[in-house]
């Protein structure tokens, strides 16, 4: 109860008055990217992409926790249209900076720039990234996002490295997405690479130790504990990866979301848009002179595709040592099976502040079969979510946009939506009401493309706020079943923004149901957000959902006179070379707050406090991991003068509610 008051008095300080500032030579973004169009060299071959600073993949951003980010995104392209996506961290921006086309922007026109803003919480600190959310855009338009640990991490490691992974196909993005869209069907091909950083061998190439063939790299050093932060940026390819000679992998955070209780494998299995930090131990100096070798191998492997596409990097000790060409023959044997890793086994490190949501919470159950289709109207082999097909030519003007011009009469009709499948067919959307528990449920169904009944596995992703993922299965959802489990298990689930919907046969008959993935949403983010498949190929032919949370007033947090910028294409809100912007200031001047409060939590909101001692099942426990010392200085980012203004201070104090500064060693 304490916090729920401190929190209502912290609030009412979190809540500034929007300003609108011109973004002249006075202004100075935080962090700037430039999308050009470019030659790329990827396993030796040439292919012309959007890229970010002149570079794929984009420049690694680290940004500060409990604190605003501006970062200005030019577009430098000649021809295309484009926006920036912070994947996991949408439900952190201000009104227009999701970064979605159509959902809560327009685009950003050629030869123009756009200012988005960030604004992130202290309990934030993880893996993310950010991509271009245009067309076939994201396969090179993409990079690392990093938010900062502002508190010493729970688990003790002394260096980090980020893997970022992403698909290499050779036809342009124009081209790729023409077929996908033609009469008939054009199927753009499988991968033709899976890089790691940018790097990595074509199919059917061979590596040449020093050419633009040679292995990527992670070099390491022995002894050492080191958090790994895979980024799975691909556009189509599920990953299933693992190390020769080293199978103690453990995974510490998924998704950016929240620390998780310690999970050992002994291999990574990545998805599109999906994230994992695990905890990785280099070997000794002694183990390395017993084995006779300092460089090993991490092998990796698409799934669940026609054919399976291997390819390999260069783990290694020593850069005096020479990088190894690949070897002839596969160093590990990768299970082929995919649906049942970590299913039901990821649990959040702190379960008591988790909120987990239980069946009895649920108010509304969504169930949303995915298909594919032929378009009866104009043959086009189309996805369909829910009995509909969106993408972002569904609507003329950008769904956020329009509730800003019309108000209330733009917001779907809820009572519509619920005879329709959950969306109301004349805004094309989802609404949810604030408050709202949501269960939903994704249906694999087999394909009514000639009665074929293929099925496909599709990585779901949220934006706007994060979900409970309550588990996957064959077949059907059921409710009770599902529930049943989780109670008998204790499980409470992770908070995710993506994950799989399997397959567990390559074909069924057409229609029929065949896989389930369910999700619970503690409704409590008002605004215009999608929920849709995250390989590309697949959001091309219109396997997204929009959702619309909230009536007008709630959505609506900047007033008109300071957002008329952002309601046209093109409008003073988007800067060019000869046209400061005027842009809407939601969080600036709020400096950082003294307390981590996590609206998705759900329940209470809890104080996050630095804890003295982590108690953990000794099932689950990795004592050497298990350490509040920080491997490194941590700068502190929360000073007790920050977002808690004095007066709420005096007001929390009087109400006799302790107040802690988490920057503050114990």
């Amino acid at each position: 109860m304490a916090a729920i008051i401190l929190y209502a008095l912290w609030s009412q300080w979190l809540i500034p008055a929007v300003t609108t500032k011109i973004h002249d030579k006075s202004f100075v973004p935080d962090h700037i990217l430039r999308v050009t169009t470019g030659n790329i060299s990827v396993a030796c071959e040439t292919r012309l992409s959007a890229i970010v600073n002149g570079m794929f993949p984009g420049p690694e951003l680290r940004i500060q926790p409990g604190k605003a980010t501006w970062i200005r995104v030019h577009n430098g392209m000649t021809d295309s249209n484009l926006t920036m996506h912070w994947h996991g961290l949408s439900q952190r921006m201000a009104d227009f900076s999701d970064g979605s086309p159509q959902g809560s922007q327009w685009p950003i026109p050629p030869g123009h720039f756009f200012d988005y803003e960030l604004q992130t919480h202290l309990n934030d600190s993880g893996t993310y990234f950010y991509h271009s959310h245009v067309g076939m855009q994201a396969l090179t338009v993409t990079g690392p996002l990093i938010v900062e640990d502002c508190e010493r991490p729970p688990y003790k490691y002394d260096e980090e490295r980020t893997l970022h992974w992403s698909d290499y196909f050779p036809q342009k993005d124009e081209e790729f997405q023409a077929g996908l869209e033609a009469v008939p069907f054009v199927w753009g091909g499988e991968t033709h690479a899976v890089l790691l950083n940018g790097k990595g061998i074509g199919a059917g190439h061979a590596a040449s130790v020093g050419t633009c063939d040679a292995l990527p790299v992670i070099e390491v050093d022995p002894g050492k504990t080191y958090r790994f932060r895979f980024i799975g940026s691909t556009g189509l390819s599920l990953v299933s990866m693992s190390f020769e000679g080293h199978d103690n992998l453990t995974i510490i955070q998924v998704d950016g979301s929240e620390w998780t209780q310690p999970a050992s494998v002994n291999r990574i299995q990545l998805g599109s848009g999906q994230r994992f930090d695990a905890l990785f131990v280099a070997k000794t100096a002694d183990e390395l002179h017993a084995e006779g070798k300092t460089t090993y191998f991490l092998q990796f492997e698409t799934r669940d595709r026609p054919t399976t596409y291997r390819g390999y990097a260069v783990l290694r000790y020593s850069k005096r040592v020479p990088l190894p060409s690949p070897p002839v023959e596969a160093v590990l044997t990768l299970p082929n099976a995919t649906y049942d890793w970590l299913e039901y086994q990821l649990q959040p490190l702190h379960p008591e502040h988790n909120g987990h949501p239980t069946l009895a919470e649920v108010t509304r159950r969504v169930t949303i079969d995915a298909v594919q289709m032929t378009n009866p109207t104009t043959n086009q082999i189309i996805w369909r979510l829910a009995n509909q097909s969106w993408t972002e030519h569904t609507v003329q003007k950008p769904l956020l946009v329009d509730i800003y011009h019309r108000g209330e009469v733009a917001i779907p009709d809820y009572n519509s939506a619920m005879g329709n499948h959950g969306w109301d067919p004349k805004t094309r959307a989802f609404p949810a009401k604030v408050g709202e528990v949501l269960e939903i449920v994704f249906q694999n169904t087999g394909s009514l493309v000639n009665n074929g009944g293929a099925l496909d596995v599709h990585p779901f992703h949220a934006h706007g706020q994060h979900f409970y993922d309550i588990g996957s299965g064959n077949g059907s959802y059921n409710a009770e079943e599902n529930e049943e489990k989780l109670v008998n298990m204790g499980y409470k689930a992770v908070r995710r923004d993506t994950t799989m919907l399997y397959r567990y046969s390559t074909v069924t008959d057409a229609g029929a149901a065949a896989g389930w993935r369910a999700w619970r949403i503690r409704v409590d983010e008002p605004g215009v957000w999608l929920i849709h498949c995250h390989t590309l190929e697949h959001m091309i032919m219109g396997m997204q959902t929009a959702w619309v949370v909230g009536t007008a007033a709630d959505i609506q947090k900047i007033p008109l006179d300071h957002s008329r910028g952002y309601l046209s294409y093109g409008g003073d809100a988007y800067g060019n070379a000869t046209y400061n912007p005027t842009c809407s200031h939601q969080f600036g001047g709020l400096g950082q707050s003294p307390l981590a409060t996590n609206r998705l939590m759900g329940g209470e909101n809890v104080e996050f406090q630095q804890q003295e001692t982590l108690n953990i099942s000794p099932s689950l426990a990795v004592p050497i991991f298990m350490d509040l010392s920080p491997s490194k200085p941590v700068e502190p980012c929360a000073p007790l003068e920050g977002l808690l203004a004095a007066a709420a201070v005096a007001e929390a104090l009087s109400a006799g509610i302790e107040v802690t500064n988490p920057s503050s060693s114990s």
